[in-house]
């Protein structure tokens, strides 16, 4: 039987959630070592930011021409800006660490990172449920991303501590705990998208 052809705003998701899932690869797996590795991360982030942004104004065009949408537009949006803010909270992270000339990581943002990662696996294959209309086999994949976001909110905790325990130099200070924040906030973004599934699945499974 042919499948029914997806559409456009179904479209339009997967290709927000495809560019944050590449945005959240790239991020995770590129080192930075040095003040030029450091430009290039911040530099490639923002292209990857504002892919995105193009995306979200094509939706936004979209929505406001459509006469019917497969669901309510106010929730397409909604999910559309939550999306877009993971990927505004990347895209800051890096701008962050280029503007405190930060080229080295440690085990905490290496851990936020790698639950940022995983969170944005799970947004694409929700978003692709979604694209499927398979609305009752997005739940568990919205729950997984709450768990990763509790996680974080674990981790943050224990990196501030760590932080005000150990660090002398308060200028450190103020910039670890800004970037502690900033992933916090990102992974934040994610339970979002969470959240906002999660609601559309009420109205319409």
């Amino acid at each position: 039987m042919l499948k029914r052809k997806k559409d456009k705003f179904s479209v339009l998701l997967t290709e927000i959630a495809k560019n944050l899932d590449e945005t959240a690869e790239y991020f995770v797996s590129y080192k930075v070592t040095n003040q030029t590795t450091l430009k290039e991360f911040s530099d490639t982030l923002k292209e990857y930011e504002t892919k995105g942004d193009n995306h979200v104004h094509t939706m936004i065009k979209e929505l406001n021409k459509a006469f019917i949408t497969p669901i309510e537009r106010e929730d397409i949006l909604q999910l559309t800006n939550s999306l877009d803010d993971v990927l505004d909270g990347i895209e800051h992270f890096s701008a962050t660490l280029e503007i405190y000339s930060i080229t080295s990581s440690d085990e905490h943002i290496d851990k936020f990172s790698h639950y940022i990662r995983e969170c944005a696996k799970e947004i694409l294959i929700t978003i692709e449920l979604l694209a499927d209309n398979r609305l009752k086999d997005i739940h568990p994949h919205a729950i997984k991303i709450k768990e990763i976001e509790h996680n974080c909110d674990n981790l943050h905790r224990k990196s501030l501590k760590n932080l005000f325990g150990k660090e002398t130099d308060p200028i450190k200070v103020i910039q670890y705990k800004e970037i502690y924040e900033t992933l916090e906030e990102i992974a934040d973004s994610c339970q979002s998208v969470a959240n906002n599934l999660e609601t559309i699945i009420m109205k319409n499974a």
